[in-house]
C-alpha cells in the first residue's frame, strides 16, 4: 500500500506542476502563420520485367545525378535461427567479387560513375543502393546487376569480413543505446525473427563462406525485388538498359521464402535491466505496440506521437529537459516493420534522478492517454510532420530509400502522398482515441541500462515488475 500511496503522490506533484506551467508568450511582432503547404510526392512509374524484377521509377530532371536503390525482400527476419545477423554479413561481402569482377574492378567501376555502392540489412529486406552521374548510368547498371547475380564471396573477403563485424560488435556493445535497442528488441517481441537486430559473436564466428553462397542463392532473387531510380533520365531509355542488364537475371526454381508472420500476444508489462556498472547514467528504452503504416489510425498515432515526444517542442522534451533538465535529448519514435509497429520512447537520464525521470516519462503518457491535446499542440504536430517529411525528401536518395521501403512493406508508392494527406486530416478527437489506445504507460515494455543498485532502488516505489534483461539469441 505504501509504494501504491508514493507513486500516487508522485503523479499527483507532477499534474500540479505541469498544470502551474503556462507556455512561454510569443514576441507580439511575429507574424502568424502562413498557409499550410501540402507535401507533393513524386509521380512514380511502376513496371515489371518479365523475369518478375520491379521497377519504380521518378524521373526528376535537372539535377544530373540517378540514385539506385535495389531491395530484395528477407532481412535480418529472414535469417536461419541459429545464425543471427547473418544477413549484415551477407551484404558486407556480397560486393568483393563476382565471376567476372574483382573486389576492386567493382568499386572503382562505381566511383568513376561518382557513386559509392552501400548496403544494409534491415528486419525485412535488404538494401545495396548509389546514386552516379546521370551520363555514367549506363556504365553502373551492369555492375549492380553482376552483384546481384554472380557474387562469389572469397574465403579471404568473408573472413576479413567476419573480423570486422565482430570488432563492431565489440565497439556497438559499449555503448549504452545499442545495449538497450537489443535488450528492448528481444524482451517486446520474444522468440519472433524481430527480436534480432545484431548479430552475435557466436554467429559471426560460425559463419562460412559456403553458407553466405548458399544463402545469397536462396534469398537474391528478382521475383522478389525492386529496381528504385529516381533522377535525371528518361524513363523509357532506362527501362531499357535495365532490361538489357537484369533481363539474364532468373528465379531459383523453389519456392519463394515466405514473408514474417506477424508477431502475436502483447509486449510485457515490466522493467527489464541491463547492468553496467560504473554508468553514472541509466539508459532508459520503453516500446509498446503500434497501428502499422497503412492501418486506419497511423496518422492519429504519427500526431498523438509528435505532441508527445517526437518533435523539439514536445511535452516529453518541455517537461524533462527544458523544465527539470534530467536528460538533454529525451525522443519518442515510431520503429516500423512490416508486420509490427513499436512506439518507443528514449532518454538517458543522470542516476540521481533516474526515478524522477522514469515518473516523468510515465506522466506524460498517462497525460496523452488521458487528455485531448489542444487545437494549437494539433496545429504544431501537422505542421512539423508535412514540413519535415518535404525536408527528409529533398534528395533523390531519400525519396528512392523511402520508396523501397514502402515497396518492402507491402504498400504502394503512393502511400508517399497519402502520408501527408492523412495526417492534416487528422483532428483533435483522433488523436484523443489514439492517446487513449496506446499511450498508456501501463502498455509500456521497459528497458533500463546502468548501474543496477541505481535501479533498482529508485524504481522500487512504483511497484513494477524487474527482472534481468533476456539474452540476445
Amino acid at each position: 500500500m505504501r509504494r501504491a500511496w508514493l507513486v500516487c503522490i508522485a503523479f499527483w506533484a507532477s499534474a500540479c506542476i505541469a498544470s502551474a506551467q503556462k507556455a512561454p508568450a510569443l514576441p507580439k511582432e511575429l507574424p502568424p502563420y502562413g498557409p499550410l503547404v501540402p507535401f507533393r510526392a513524386p509521380q512514380v512509374m511502376a513496371r515489371k520485367l518479365d523475369n518478375g524484377l520491379t521497377l519504380w521509377l521518378v524521373p526528376r530532371p535537372g539535377f544530373p545525378k540517378v540514385a539506385l536503390v535495389l531491395a530484395t525482400q528477407g532481412g535480418l527476419a529472414a535469417d536461419p535461427k541459429d545464425r543471427p545477423g547473418l544477413a549484415e554479413l551477407l551484404l558486407a561481402t556480397i560486393d568483393q567479387g563476382t565471376t567476372t569482377r574483382s573486389a576492386r574492378q567493382i568499386a572503382e567501376g562505381v566511383e568513376a560513375a561518382g557513386g559509392d555502392l552501400t548496403g544494409n540489412a534491415l528486419s525485412d529486406y535488404l538494401v545495396a543502393a548509389t546514386d552516379v552521374l546521370s551520363s555514367k548510368l549506363s556504365d553502373v547498371l551492369p555492375i549492380l546487376a553482376d552483384i546481384a547475380q554472380h557474387a562469389t564471396f572469397p574465403d579471404s573477403e568473408v573472413e576479413l569480413a567476419k573480423r570486422n563485424a565482430a570488432d563492431n560488435l565489440r565497439a556497438q556493445e559499449a555503448e549504452p543505446n545499442f545495449l538497450a535497442r537489443r535488450a528492448l528488441a528481444k524482451a517486446v517481441y520474444g522468440d519472433h525473427p524481430y527480436s534480432v537486430m545484431a548479430p552475435t559473436q557466436e554467429s559471426i564466428a560460425a559463419t562460412q563462406a559456403a553458407e553466405l553462397r548458399r544463402e545469397y542463392a536462396r534469398r537474391l532473387r528478382p521475383d522478389t525485388s525492386i529496381l528504385v531510380a529516381v533522377g535525371d533520365f528518361d524513363a523509357g531509355s532506362l527501362t531499357e538498359a535495365i532490361g538489357k542488364a537484369f533481363g539474364t537475371w532468373k528465379a531459383p526454381a523453389e519456392a519463394r521464402t515466405p514473408l514474417v508472420a506477424p508477431p502475436t500476444g502483447q509486449n510485457p508489462h515490466a522493467v527489464f535491466i541491463v547492468p553496467r556498472p560504473g554508468s553514472v547514467q541509466t539508459e532508459f528504452m520503453m516500446a509498446a505496440f503500434a497501428p502499422k503504416e497503412g492501418d486506419a489510425d497511423y496518422a492519429a498515432v504519427q500526431v498523438a506521437n509528435a505532441i508527445y515526444g517526437g518533435m523539439f517542442g514536445s511535452r516529453l522534451i518541455k517537461n524533462i529537459r527544458e523544465d527539470k533538465g534530467y536528460t538533454y535529448s529525451p525522443r519518442a519514435f515510431l520503429s516500423p516493420r512490416r508486420q509490427a509497429d513499436l512506439l518507443q520512447t528514449s532518454a538517458a537520464v543522470r542516476n540521481p534522478v533516474t526515478g524522477a525521470s522514469f515518473n516523468e516519462i510515465n506522466y506524460e503518457l498517462n497525460r496523452m492517454a488521458t487528455t485531448a491535446p489542444a487545437a494549437d499542440e494539433l496545429e504544431r504536430a501537422q505542421r512539423y510532420l508535412v514540413g519535415i517529411q518535404a525536408i527528409q525528401l529533398q534528395s533523390q536518395m531519400a525519396v528512392a530509400m523511402q520508396l523501397a521501403r514502402l515497396w518492402a512493406f507491402g504498400l504502394p508508392p503512393e502511400q508517399l502522398q497519402r502520408e501527408s494527406e492523412n495526417v492534416q486530416r487528422v483532428t483533435v478527437q483522433d488523436v484523443e482515441a489514439a492517446g487513449q489506445k496506446y499511450f498508456p504507460a501501463s502498455r509500456e515494455t521497459i528497458v533500463a541500462v546502468g548501474e543496477e543498485k541505481v535501479i533498482r532502488g529508485q524504481l522500487a516505489p512504483f511497484g513494477i515488475t524487474m527482472e534481468p534483461a533476456p539474452k540476445p539469441d
